[in-house]
Protein backbone atom coordinates (compact mmCIF):
# COMPACT_ATOMS: atom_id res chain seq x y z
CA UNK A 1 0.00 0.00 0.00
CA UNK A 2 1.27 3.49 -0.86
CA UNK A 3 2.11 5.37 2.31
CA UNK A 4 4.15 8.26 0.93
CA UNK A 5 4.40 9.93 -2.47
CA UNK A 6 7.23 12.19 -3.55
CA UNK A 7 7.88 14.11 -6.77
CA UNK A 8 11.50 14.64 -7.78
CA UNK A 9 12.86 16.37 -10.86
CA UNK A 10 15.91 17.73 -12.58
CA UNK A 11 15.51 21.48 -13.17
CA UNK A 12 14.57 22.82 -16.59
CA UNK A 13 17.27 23.32 -19.21
CA UNK A 14 19.90 25.82 -18.13
CA UNK A 15 21.87 28.21 -20.32
CA UNK A 16 24.98 26.01 -20.18
CA UNK A 17 22.98 22.82 -20.69
CA UNK A 18 22.02 24.28 -24.05
CA UNK A 19 25.71 24.92 -24.77
CA UNK A 20 26.59 21.36 -23.63
CA UNK A 21 29.01 22.61 -20.97
CA UNK A 22 29.65 21.23 -17.49
CA UNK A 23 27.75 23.76 -15.40
CA UNK A 24 27.98 22.22 -11.96
CA UNK A 25 28.26 24.90 -9.24
CA UNK A 26 28.42 27.87 -11.62
CA UNK A 27 25.13 29.69 -11.12
CA UNK A 28 23.07 29.83 -14.32
CA UNK A 29 19.50 30.87 -15.06
CA UNK A 30 17.15 28.74 -17.13
CA UNK A 31 17.27 29.03 -20.91
CA UNK A 32 14.08 30.05 -22.75
CA UNK A 33 13.44 26.34 -23.40
CA UNK A 34 14.10 25.60 -19.73
CA UNK A 35 11.47 28.14 -18.70
CA UNK A 36 8.96 26.41 -20.98
CA UNK A 37 9.93 23.01 -19.58
CA UNK A 38 9.30 24.18 -16.02
CA UNK A 39 5.99 25.77 -16.96
CA UNK A 40 4.87 22.63 -18.81
CA UNK A 41 5.90 20.54 -15.83
CA UNK A 42 3.70 22.69 -13.59
CA UNK A 43 0.77 22.43 -15.99
CA UNK A 44 1.11 18.64 -16.10
CA UNK A 45 1.35 18.27 -12.32
CA UNK A 46 -1.70 20.50 -11.91
CA UNK A 47 -3.66 18.40 -14.43
CA UNK A 48 -2.74 15.28 -12.45
CA UNK A 49 -4.11 16.87 -9.27
CA UNK A 50 -0.90 17.23 -7.27
CA UNK A 51 -1.02 19.53 -4.26
CA UNK A 52 2.32 20.23 -2.61
CA UNK A 53 2.91 21.18 1.02
CA UNK A 54 6.65 21.82 0.85
CA UNK A 55 9.37 22.21 -1.80
CA UNK A 56 13.08 21.53 -1.47
CA UNK A 57 15.67 23.00 -3.85
CA UNK A 58 19.41 23.47 -4.10
CA UNK A 59 20.87 26.96 -3.66
CA UNK A 60 21.48 27.28 -7.41
CA UNK A 61 19.19 29.62 -9.36
CA UNK A 62 18.12 27.11 -12.02
CA UNK A 63 16.77 24.78 -9.35
CA UNK A 64 14.94 27.56 -7.49
CA UNK A 65 13.62 29.20 -10.67
CA UNK A 66 12.19 25.85 -11.81
CA UNK A 67 10.36 25.46 -8.50
CA UNK A 68 8.95 29.00 -8.74
CA UNK A 69 7.63 28.44 -12.26
CA UNK A 70 6.07 25.09 -11.37
CA UNK A 71 4.29 26.51 -8.33
CA UNK A 72 3.11 29.52 -10.33
CA UNK A 73 1.56 27.29 -13.00
CA UNK A 74 -0.13 25.23 -10.29
CA UNK A 75 -1.49 28.27 -8.44
CA UNK A 76 0.48 27.17 -5.38
CA UNK A 77 2.95 30.05 -5.07
CA UNK A 78 2.34 30.15 -1.31
CA UNK A 79 3.92 26.73 -0.72
CA UNK A 80 7.11 27.10 1.41
CA UNK A 81 10.50 26.46 -0.21
CA UNK A 82 13.60 25.31 1.63
CA UNK A 83 17.00 25.46 -0.08
CA UNK A 84 20.28 23.72 0.72
CA UNK A 85 23.67 23.34 -0.97
CA UNK A 86 23.34 19.63 -0.17
CA UNK A 87 20.93 19.33 -3.11
CA UNK A 88 23.39 21.09 -5.45
CA UNK A 89 24.53 19.54 -8.69
CA UNK A 90 27.65 17.37 -8.49
CA UNK A 91 30.86 19.40 -8.30
CA UNK A 92 32.71 18.62 -11.52
CA UNK A 93 35.98 20.18 -10.38
CA UNK A 94 38.37 21.12 -13.17
CA UNK A 95 35.82 20.05 -15.81
CA UNK A 96 33.50 22.97 -15.00
CA UNK A 97 32.86 25.13 -18.06
CA UNK A 98 34.19 22.58 -20.56
CA UNK A 99 32.12 21.34 -23.52
CA UNK A 100 31.15 17.66 -23.20
CA UNK A 101 31.33 16.87 -26.92
CA UNK A 102 34.78 18.46 -27.19
CA UNK A 103 35.86 16.47 -24.14
CA UNK A 104 34.65 13.29 -25.85
CA UNK A 105 36.68 14.19 -28.91
CA UNK A 106 39.82 14.78 -26.83
CA UNK A 107 39.48 12.05 -24.20
CA UNK A 108 37.07 9.52 -25.74
CA UNK A 109 33.34 9.01 -25.22
CA UNK A 110 33.87 6.23 -22.66
CA UNK A 111 36.04 8.43 -20.42
CA UNK A 112 33.47 11.24 -20.56
CA UNK A 113 30.70 8.76 -19.71
CA UNK A 114 32.71 7.58 -16.71
CA UNK A 115 33.24 11.17 -15.55
CA UNK A 116 29.53 11.97 -16.03
CA UNK A 117 27.76 8.81 -14.93
CA UNK A 118 29.97 6.48 -12.84
CA UNK A 119 29.45 6.10 -9.10
CA UNK A 120 32.86 6.51 -7.50
CA UNK A 121 35.15 8.20 -10.05
CA UNK A 122 36.06 11.78 -9.12
CA UNK A 123 37.16 14.27 -11.80
CA UNK A 124 40.30 16.39 -11.28
CA UNK A 125 39.70 18.97 -8.52
CA UNK A 126 39.16 22.65 -9.23
CA UNK A 127 42.17 24.86 -8.45
CA UNK A 128 42.36 28.54 -7.53
CA UNK A 129 43.61 29.29 -11.05
CA UNK A 130 40.39 27.93 -12.59
CA UNK A 131 38.39 30.72 -14.33
CA UNK A 132 35.29 30.00 -12.22
CA UNK A 133 36.95 29.29 -8.86
CA UNK A 134 36.49 32.79 -7.42
CA UNK A 135 32.93 33.06 -8.73
CA UNK A 136 31.95 29.88 -6.90
CA UNK A 137 33.85 30.21 -3.62
CA UNK A 138 33.29 33.94 -3.10
CA UNK A 139 29.53 33.51 -3.57
CA UNK A 140 27.60 34.74 -0.53
CA UNK A 141 25.18 31.77 -0.67
CA UNK A 142 27.94 29.48 0.63
CA UNK A 143 28.65 31.70 3.61
CA UNK A 144 25.23 30.62 4.88
CA UNK A 145 25.84 26.87 4.48
CA UNK A 146 26.15 24.34 7.30
CA UNK A 147 29.85 23.74 6.58
CA UNK A 148 32.73 26.18 6.34
CA UNK A 149 33.73 27.40 2.89
CA UNK A 150 37.11 25.65 3.12
CA UNK A 151 35.28 22.36 3.66
CA UNK A 152 33.07 22.71 0.59
CA UNK A 153 34.00 20.16 -2.11
CA UNK A 154 36.51 20.91 -4.88
CA UNK A 155 35.36 17.92 -6.97
CA UNK A 156 32.86 15.10 -6.38
CA UNK A 157 32.00 11.62 -7.52
CA UNK A 158 28.34 10.59 -7.43
CA UNK A 159 29.20 8.74 -4.21
CA UNK A 160 30.38 12.04 -2.71
CA UNK A 161 27.10 13.68 -3.77
CA UNK A 162 25.14 10.95 -2.00
CA UNK A 163 27.31 11.25 1.11
CA UNK A 164 26.61 14.99 1.47
CA UNK A 165 22.95 14.63 0.45
CA UNK A 166 22.00 11.79 2.84
CA UNK A 167 22.14 13.81 6.09
CA UNK A 168 19.78 16.36 4.56
CA UNK A 169 17.46 13.62 3.29
CA UNK A 170 17.37 11.84 6.65
CA UNK A 171 17.24 14.88 8.91
CA UNK A 172 15.13 17.36 6.91
CA UNK A 173 13.16 15.69 4.12
CA UNK A 174 12.21 12.31 5.63
CA UNK A 175 10.58 13.81 8.78
CA UNK A 176 8.43 16.07 6.57
CA UNK A 177 7.43 13.08 4.42
CA UNK A 178 6.55 11.05 7.51
CA UNK A 179 4.46 13.92 8.85
CA UNK A 180 2.20 13.45 5.83
CA UNK A 181 3.37 16.32 3.65
CA UNK A 182 3.38 16.06 -0.15
CA UNK A 183 6.87 17.10 -1.22
CA UNK A 184 8.44 18.33 -4.44
CA UNK A 185 12.23 18.24 -4.81
CA UNK A 186 13.53 20.49 -7.60
CA UNK A 187 17.14 19.41 -7.86
CA UNK A 188 19.74 18.50 -10.49
CA UNK A 189 20.70 15.58 -12.68
CA UNK A 190 23.22 14.08 -10.27
CA UNK A 191 21.65 14.98 -6.93
CA UNK A 192 18.43 13.40 -8.26
CA UNK A 193 20.33 10.32 -9.49
CA UNK A 194 22.03 9.98 -6.10
CA UNK A 195 18.71 10.15 -4.29
CA UNK A 196 17.15 7.60 -6.65
CA UNK A 197 20.13 5.30 -6.09
CA UNK A 198 19.60 5.46 -2.32
CA UNK A 199 15.81 5.11 -2.28
CA UNK A 200 15.59 2.42 -4.95
CA UNK A 201 18.75 0.55 -4.01
CA UNK A 202 20.26 0.90 -7.50
CA UNK A 203 23.65 -0.84 -7.72
CA UNK A 204 26.93 1.00 -8.22
CA UNK A 205 27.18 -0.60 -11.66
CA UNK A 206 23.61 0.11 -12.82
CA UNK A 207 23.52 3.76 -11.80
CA UNK A 208 25.78 4.62 -14.78
CA UNK A 209 22.81 3.85 -17.06
CA UNK A 210 20.30 6.06 -15.20
CA UNK A 211 19.76 9.25 -17.19
CA UNK A 212 17.34 12.02 -16.22
CA UNK A 213 16.00 14.56 -18.72
CA UNK A 214 15.45 18.19 -17.72
CA UNK A 215 12.05 19.37 -16.53
CA UNK A 216 10.39 15.93 -16.30
CA UNK A 217 8.69 15.09 -12.97
CA UNK A 218 9.47 11.71 -11.42
CA UNK A 219 6.96 10.08 -9.07
CA UNK A 220 8.17 7.87 -6.23
CA UNK A 221 5.62 5.81 -4.32
CA UNK A 222 6.93 4.48 -1.00
CA UNK A 223 5.75 2.16 1.77
CA UNK A 224 5.80 2.99 5.48
CA UNK A 225 9.52 2.12 5.63
CA UNK A 226 10.27 4.43 2.67
CA UNK A 227 10.90 1.45 0.40
CA UNK A 228 9.73 1.88 -3.21
CA UNK A 229 6.59 0.01 -4.24
CA UNK A 230 7.80 -0.05 -7.83
CA UNK A 231 10.31 1.67 -10.10
CA UNK A 232 10.22 5.46 -10.39
CA UNK A 233 7.74 6.80 -12.92
CA UNK A 234 8.44 9.57 -15.41
CA UNK A 235 5.23 11.60 -15.67
CA UNK A 236 4.29 12.84 -19.15
CA UNK A 237 4.42 11.77 -22.77
CA UNK A 238 6.60 8.66 -22.65
CA UNK A 239 7.79 8.90 -26.25
CA UNK A 240 8.88 12.52 -25.74
CA UNK A 241 10.57 11.58 -22.45
CA UNK A 242 12.61 8.80 -24.11
CA UNK A 243 13.69 11.28 -26.81
CA UNK A 244 14.75 13.73 -24.08
CA UNK A 245 16.74 11.00 -22.30
CA UNK A 246 18.57 10.17 -25.54
CA UNK A 247 19.35 13.86 -26.00
CA UNK A 248 21.03 13.94 -22.58
CA UNK A 249 22.97 10.74 -23.29
CA UNK A 250 24.19 12.16 -26.61
CA UNK A 251 25.69 15.21 -24.88
CA UNK A 252 28.76 13.18 -24.02
CA UNK A 253 29.34 11.90 -27.54
CA UNK A 254 31.46 13.25 -30.36
CA UNK A 255 29.33 15.19 -32.83
CA UNK A 256 28.88 13.25 -36.07
CA UNK A 257 30.66 15.93 -38.11
CA UNK A 258 33.71 15.57 -35.89
CA UNK A 259 33.95 11.77 -36.09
Amino acid sequence: MVKYRLVLLRHGEGAWTKENRFCSWVDQKLSSDGIKEAQNCGKHLKALGFEFDLVFTSVLSRSIQTAWLILEEMGQEWVPIQSSWRLNERHYGALIGLNRAEMALNHGEEQVKIWRRSYDVTPPPISESHPYYAEIYNDRRYKCSDVSQENLPKAESLKDVLDRLLPYWNEKIVPELKSGKMILISAHGNSSRALLKHVEGISDEDIINVTLPTGVPILLELDENLHPLGPHQFLGDQEAIQAAIKKVEDQGKVKSAEK
